[in-house]
């Protein structure tokens, strides 16, 4: 929990979102839960919050029916900043609703019905299957979210981008000078988040996949922290491959960083 002399006590509270089925990954298994090196992927991802200093609690918007499951592994890995796991949506919006609050299924409570008073929450939303989201990426977020109130974690685009409609040809390519691609972790004050969503609600806005994208819809500046192309979001089975390989992978020592 961070505390400065003269200023408020934040509380800063991760949100995973695991609600997916991982139908592109073609396994019997949902891509969170599915095993790399004797470890669900879902759990490297909750080591990463659990070792850093600044987090204080986690929620996992789940997909439905693995809650029990998520519980157990949390439990052999001794991930003991888990707070709630909460019933993921049918959509990424949806599924981070729900890890703010849990009002319309009785039976469950998340962030706003866990703390009386939200003001000095901040919330860092992380695609749960993302697992190798390095320390100083979460450091640097949480930074930039204190500087400017917001913060979406981004990596530069290196490869020349097209613009098609057809898919097959193009006559047009974008400066990829002024191209970033959005990672997360993205960081929000808890209230302003929650605000955003309700308005998007009453709206008829229900299927935008990531927070940022919202945000901006209604009228909130993207700020940018630092990424990491090692911060990989695991979607294909190729995805998979590169995990274990990264996981292996030892620095060769003229390798300057």
């Amino acid at each position: 929990m961070e505390i400065e002399k003269g200023e408020k006590t934040i509380m800063n509270i991760a949100v995973l979102t695991a609600g997916g089925i991982g139908s592109r990954t073609h396994q019997d298994l949902p891509k969170q839960f599915l095993t790399v090196e004797n470890k669900p992927i879902i759990i490297y991802t909750l080591e990463a919050f659990q070792r850093h200093p600044s987090i204080d609690e986690i929620y996992v918007s789940c997909l439905e029916g693995w809650s029990t499951v998520l519980e157990a592994y949390a439990k052999q890995f001794n991930i003991t900043k888990l707070k709630r796991i909460v019933t993921g949506g049918a959509t990424g919006q949806e599924s981070i609703y729900n890890g703010l609050s849990q009002y319309l299924k009785a039976a469950q409570k998340a962030i706003k019905e866990d703390h009386e008073a939200t003001a000095d929450i901040v919330v860092i939303i992380h695609d749960g299957n993302r697992p190798m989201l390095p320390q100083d990426v979460i450091t640097d977020n949480l930074v930039k979210q204190k500087m400017y109130g917001s913060a979406v974690t981004v990596v530069p685009t290196t490869e020349v981008v097209f613009v098609s409609k057809d898919g097959v040809e193009s006559n047009a390519a974008l400066n990829r000078d002024e191209l970033w691609r959005t990672q997360t972790p993205h960081s929000y004050k808890f209230d302003e988040l929650w605000k955003v969503h309700n308005v998007a609600i009453k709206d008829g806005v229900t299927n935008m996949a990531a927070s940022c994208s919202l945000m901006q819809k209604y009228g909130y500046t993207t700020y940018f922290s630092k990424g990491s192309e090692k911060n990989i979001k695991i979607t294909t089975v190729e995805d998979i491959e590169i995990f274990k390989a990264l996981l292996n992978a030892k620095n060769d020592e003229w390798i300057k960083k």
